[in-house]
């Protein structure tokens, strides 16, 4: 290849060679005859200029080649990387399962293009059949295998969880070093055994549909659902059918701008969803055919301004809702149809737009 390349060289240089001798002889006179060293020296710089030339574009070439091998190279790493990480998150062993969660999250970091993928992995995770209960196992039917059950009891499987929110949370804090808060997530069907996400921002589609909350505390106070839809912020935050026994989420002193809460059809016994101090700004929460018996839902100082609460069609038969002091501006509350055969509901010094309180006394305060 190389000798290919000098004699190629050579017979270029003799071509131009003679191209610019043919062109000086024209022009020659007896008075000023050819000069050979001048034809020489203007073929070598013609030369080399197409020389260099030509080395630029080779060396260009070369390098996006070497690019484009780097760049498969990457990939492939960052494939067999996704490989291992989710390999790991199949472990029966719990410490594995925490290497898995951080191995993927640090993945997500690292991978761009597949960030999303990288999230669906983690919430598909909290997805998966779950059993709190370590006595499970115990109360299984005499000749029921294991097996048979939709969840059995998993050693260390609950901190593999809470690690997963945990992480969740930390790359939705607004100062975030990598923010996955345009990512979407799906927690649907998802069981929740406690968890924090406060302060966290939301810009993409999330989802609860359908999520169950038992026995301890979930946390999104001073969470940002703002900017586009919630099914958490930008956006709308969906807790559809969602089942409340004994939990508790709270969103207190949480900010919702133009989007929706939904807890259409939920099912609240012993659990409690708090609004403290929450803000809604053009936003709706929806209780639509949700049913209240034992559970609390609080919006105590929740300011509403243009925003509404939707209560049409939804059944008290124990718990209570409390409004109190609740500011309304240009806001309203609606309990069309609701059905109310226990339990309180609390209006207690609301302030500001009329209400349509369905089977509940008006009250006059505040006007």
């Amino acid at each position: 290849m190389g000798l290919l390349a000098l004699l190629l060289a050579l017979a270029m240089g003799y071509g131009i060679y003679e191209f610019l001798h043919s062109l000086a002889s024209k022009e020659a006179t007896p008075e000023n005859p050819v000069a050979a060293h001048e034809v020489i020296r203007t073929a070598l710089a013609t030369l080399t200029f197409a020389g260099a030339v030509l080395a630029g574009v080779y060396a260009y070439r070369k390098q996006r080649l070497a690019e484009g091998d780097a760049h498969r190279a990457d990939d492939k790493q960052l494939a067999e990387r996704f490989t291992t990480a989710a390999d790991q998150l199949g472990h029966d062993q719990a410490a594995v399962r925490l290497a898995g969660v951080y191995a993927m999250a640090r993945l997500a970091d690292d991978w761009i293009e597949q960030r999303q993928v990288c999230v669906d992995v983690l919430c598909a995770y909290l997805r998966m059949p779950y059993e709190p209960n370590p006595e499970a196992a115990s109360t299984a039917s005499v000749g029921e295998s294991l097996s048979s059950t939709p969840a059995a009891y998993k050693e260390g499987e609950r901190e593999v969880r809470l690690t997963i929110i945990r992480t969740i949370r930390s790359h939705l804090q607004p100062q975030a070093p990598t923010s996955w808060s345009a990512c979407n997530f799906d927690f649907t069907r998802a069981t929740f055994d406690g968890g924090y996400l406060q302060g966290s921002l939301f810009q993409g589609t999330v989802s609860f549909g359908g999520a169950e909350f038992s026995g301890r505390s979930f946390y999104f106070g001073g969470a940002d659902f703002s900017a586009g839809r919630v099914y958490f912020s930008g956006g709308r935050v969906d807790f559809r059918g969602a089942k409340f026994s004994g939990a508790s989420v709270d969103f207190t002193g949480a900010k919702f701008s133009r989007g929706s809460v939904y807890f259409g059809g939920a099912k609240f016994s012993r659990g409690s969803v708090d609004f403290t101090g929450a803000k809604f700004s053009g936003g709706t929460v929806t209780f639509i055919d949700a049913e209240f018996s034992g559970g609390t839902v609080t919006f105590i100082g929740a300011k509403f301004s243009r925003g509404s609460v939707d209560f049409t069609g939804a059944k008290f038969s124990g718990g209570s809702v409390a409004f109190v002091r609740a500011e309304f501006s240009g806001g309203t509350v609606t309990f069309i149809d609701a059905v109310y055969s226990g339990g309180t509901v609390d209006f207690e010094d609301v302030t500001g737009a009329p209400q349509n309180w369905g089977p509940f006394p008006p009250t006059d305060s505040g006007g």
